[in-house]
């Protein structure tokens, strides 16, 4: 019996701790958000609809950093920062 006890109570503990992780990761996700709305606002780019720019945004991510700025015509990384 006790083997299966040991391993119910090690199978509640990750369970437990999933969750305390999807919390975290839930808390993390908002202030990433909050950080990149900082970065744009002011540019411009607020005035884009949600679905646009959720849609560059997703097309800009299949890209490295690279290949956006020369898609987009923008000098070298260190310019663009």
């Amino acid at each position: 019996m006790t083997r299966k006890t040991g391993a119910l109570a090690a199978l509640k503990k990750l369970e437990s701790e999933r969750a305390k992780l999807d919390t975290k990761q839930q808390e993390l996700e908002a202030k990433a958000a909050a950080e990149l709305g900082r970065m744009f606002l002011g540019s411009g780019v607020e005035a884009f609809s949600a679905k646009s720019l959720k849609r560059i945004g997703t097309a800009l991510g299949k890209m490295n950093e690279e290949q956006a700025l020369a898609i987009l015509k923008i000098g070298g990384s260190s310019l663009a920062r």
